[in-house]
């Protein structure tokens, strides 16, 4: 199969040619051959690259830890201004603008709502359709597959930069078509275009479509983690360790007060389907517990079709807050540039999930309601929008 970014010289608007580009990327914006999409737009001579643009971790992926900041600079290799849009502005100022026509999006997502690339897209979107720009989406897979949505849909009240429109959390969805949803729906007047891929079939899985992994993130090392993730990320709401300063982020969580066979044996009360937990203990390196011994447990999945990762997550807090309810926590705002709302409501797009499982609510309660929103917004909304 071939990506946007693989075709893109031969799908390209013919009413964009010879415009000024600013391409959005980050290392993971790789053709299949590994050339980065910088290279690939100097090297083409439809149009005159002129500026580069970056999403949170950087446009190199060099900033490790989540939530930190990073300045622009001038590109050595190219010599173009790169501009950060992580740092006192998410969105690209007029000036930042100023020396362009079309602003190209090549970013690989990871298919959850709370991975920031897609609102670093929104962001572009909005600034463009304020200034008259154009905007290009070079679309990419969804790695781990356009079939299964879950999670809640965002309630509007609770949005984020982890979560500015509603989507559910797993949206099943490419960032071209999540582009299309959020043009249509708030930015009808923006000229708006999508490079689609070649070859992707919704059920495809990323190490199914021939393609080299490349880290989105430097916390997305693998596949494994991209599949955990949008039940995982969760726990950064928490005082839980999501793995992160470890080898294997978002698959090893724990904390200092847990017994890991303990919560094994309570996690098997749950019966998830395609997952298997496995006890251990670790030190994370950086982030949260850093040099403390945390007890906790890996999570092994065996059958990705069937294993539901945000009800997963779910289960994880509700089983450790069951299990340690003086020493389990919600983690406290700031969070993402939210400085009042509870992390854990902004991440979930909801105030609901903290509140039904602190009263104790049953597992199977809460995934029929958000499964219900699920559908809802399938059924209303998502399917008018797939392109594949």
């Amino acid at each position: 199969m071939q990506t946007g970014l693989d075709i893109f010289d031969k799908l390209w608007p013919r009413k964009l040619k010879g415009s000024r580009i600013g391409l959005v990327v980050h290392p993971a914006s790789v053709n299949r051959k590994l050339l980065h999409a910088a290279d690939c737009f100097l090297k083409s001579r439809m149009n005159k690259f002129t500026t580069l643009f970056g999403p949170q971790h950087g446009i190199l992926g060099e900033t490790q830890d989540n939530m930190i900041e990073w300045k622009g600079f001038r590109d050595r290799k190219t010599g173009l201004p790169v501009h950060s849009l992580y740092s006192s502005t998410r969105k690209p100022t007029p000036s930042m603008l100023k020396d362009i026509d079309v602003l190209v999006i090549d970013l690989q997502d990871v298919g959850s709502r709370y991975y920031t690339f897609i609102w670093t897209m929104e962001l572009c979107m909005q600034a463009c359709s304020e200034l008259g720009k154009s905007v290009v989406i070079l679309d990419r897979p969804n790695p781990i597959g356009g079939m299964i949505t879950e999670g809640p849909v965002l309630d509007m009240s609770f949005t984020s930069f982890v979560g500015q429109r509603p989507l559910p959390v797993r949206h099943a969805m490419t960032i071209g078509e999540t582009g299309k949803y959020l043009r249509d729906n708030f930015y009808p007047s923006l000229d708006f275009h999508i490079i689609p891929m070649k070859g992707w079939k919704r059920k495809m899985h990323f190490d199914e479509t021939g393609l080299p992994w490349v880290l989105p993130s430097p916390n997305m090392p693998t596949l494994d983690a991209a599949i955990v993730y949008p039940g995982m990320c969760l726990l950064e709401g928490t005082n839980l360790s999501e793995g992160r300063g470890t080898t294997r982020p978002f698959e090893i969580f724990g904390a200092p007060f847990i017994d890991p066979e303990v919560l094994i044996r309570k996690l098997q009360a749950f019966k998830l389907s395609g997952v298997i937990f496995r006890p251990l203990f670790f030190q994370p390196a950086f982030q949260k517990h850093t040099g403390k011994l945390c007890g906790g447990a890996q999570i092994h999945v065996i059958n990705r079709n069937k294993f539901k990762p945000f009800k997963t997550g779910v289960a994880l807090i509700k089983a450790i807050q069951d299990l340690y309810p003086d020493k389990f926590q919600w983690k406290q705002p700031p969070y993402e540039y939210e400085t009042v709302k509870m992390p854990i409501d902004i991440l979930a797009g909801t105030d609901r999930l903290r509140k039904d499982i602190e009263s104790g609510e049953p597992l199977s309660y809460m995934e029929e309601w958000w499964n219900e929103q699920c559908q809802t917004f399938n059924r209303k909304i998502r399917k008018e929008y797939l392109i594949y």
